[in-house]
């Protein structure tokens, strides 16, 4: 399937979980990720009902806009749609890449998220603009997916598709250099910044690694 003709312009891909913010505001944190470099956030928060999810979607669409970052919605077609983000980003078993793609058009990006070789060859054939792999290392939010899948999968992931791969998955400033050596030059995070006492100092370090191995 063809991909869609957005440009996956990034290398730092923040996910939100408020859960991880430390009693912190979400929207604060995420600025304070934005202010020090993150051009993409993904806005993942499942529990939430369906209008508090859209409201919680509005206000980060204006706060992604103001920085110049890309903002894609988990799973929920229809708020990114509503909100105008810039694309999706699909769990591995959720709604197919081709209703997705027919409903969103072919500006707007679609991520998917993968835990194997097979799963990530399969989202590239589906059309998917890029994918994140993992969990490559134990992180409590990945921890139902079971064992982490570890650096030669993601190896043979990068090497294998055309896609842009984003490790994910306990990754932390003291493993870019394994994930570099590995092959990937773009990242996944959630807890690193959410959780970080200072989340722009954070993001800036994680901008900076990136960029000088790009």
């Amino acid at each position: 399937m063809t991909r869609g003709s957005a440009s996956v312009d990034f290398r730092l891909y923040l996910i939100t979980d408020r859960e991880q913010t430390t009693g912190r505001d979400l929207l604060a944190v995420v600025e304070e990720a934005l202010s020090g470099g993150v051009r993409a956030v993904q806005l993942r928060e499942k529990s939430l009902p369906a209008r508090d999810y859209f409201e919680l979607a509005r206000a980060m669409r204006l706060l992604t806009a103001r920085y110049g970052a890309r903002l894609l919605i988990n799973d929920r077609v229809d708020i990114a749609l509503a909100v105008g983000a810039d694309g999706v980003h699909l769990p591995e078993a959720g709604l197919p890449l081709s209703v997705a793609r027919e409903l969103l058009g072919p500006t707007k990006l679609i991520g998917v998220s993968c835990h194997s070789l097979d799963t990530a060859r399969d989202a590239e054939h589906r059309g998917a603009d890029f994918i994140t792999f993992g969990p490559v290392w134990f992180t409590p939010s990945k921890a139902r997916y079971g064992e982490p899948v570890g650096i030669v999968p993601l190896t043979g992931a990068v090497q294998a598709l055309s896609i842009p791969v984003f490790a994910l998955g306990g990754v932390t400033r003291d493993r870019v250099p394994e994930l570099l050596a590995a092959g990937t030059r773009r990242v996944a995070l959630i807890s690193a910044i959410l959780a970080a006492p200072a989340p722009r100092a954070e993001a800036e370090a994680f901008t900076t690694l990136l960029d000088k191995a790009a």
